[in-house]
């Protein structure tokens, strides 16, 4: 490896760790902050708003969001995979607003985190059929957890919040798999092993909140 090669190549992997600090930095203060206060949206905007926020102020949904429109950029007919996700989203909250309930719904956000990180690391991933499957499971998770924001609400806020995380999570995919095309076939396409990089990366973030999940049923907080 010639020394203009290795420069590009840390220079790639410093890049996605950097990206990735950056999400924490940024997204896990504003977690603790729901933009309405913690309380139920009640008007189209108070909707809209929320459905935007939800996915962004939570780093783990962010990850993954970025990590399926990445992929995307990787395979043909690669964005069939965020649209899948998003439209598997809609579903997982309607199941949750039917009162039907999912188990360790926590555990399989994490876990899909984890996992399409690993995947986006291989060099050999599966091909788009599997990852849209996927895709769609974890979609169905991933919207049952937003669904925890807004059950109970009004009509009008509910469908507003579901247009807005609808919304949000098809610009930021779409930004991701914009980016990621660029990455691979752009002027930038010597920086190609960004995206295994990135995969990496976002390991790290899903490995992170699957192992406080998990020590968190082993371990639960005292109440009160």
């Amino acid at each position: 490896m010639n020394l203009s090669k290795l420069f590009a190549s840390i220079q790639s992997k410093a890049l996605a760790i950097a990206i990735g600090f950056s999400l924490l930095v940024v997204a896990s203060p504003a977690a603790a902050h729901h933009p309405m206060g913690g309380n139920m949206p009640s008007t189209f905007f108070e909707g809209f708003l929320s459905g935007l926020a939800h996915p962004v102020i939570g780093v783990d949904h962010l990850a993954f969001i970025v990590a399926v429109g990445l992929f995307a950029a990787l395979k043909p007919q690669g964005i069939l995979i965020p649209i899948s996700f998003v439209l598997s989203a809609m579903l997982g909250t309607g199941v949750h607003l039917l009162g039907v309930t999912l188990p360790v719904v926590e555990l399989v956000v994490s876990a899909s985190i984890l996992l399409f990180g690993i995947l986006m690391a291989l060099k050999n991933s599966p091909n788009v059929l599997m990852m849209v499957g996927l895709s769609i499971v974890a979609g169905l998770f991933h919207g049952y957890a937003y669904g925890e924001a807004i059950f109970g609400a009004q009509t009008t806020a509910l469908v507003a919040y579901l247009c807005g995380f609808t919304v949000i999570q098809l610009v930021i995919s779409g930004a991701a798999f914009f980016v990621g095309q660029k990455v691979l076939k752009g002027d930038f396409a010597q920086t190609a092993p960004n995206l295994r990089s990135a995969g990496l990366v976002i390991c790290g973030i899903g490995a992170a909140f699957l192992a406080s999940n998990i020590s968190s049923l082993i371990l639960p907080a005292p109440k009160g």
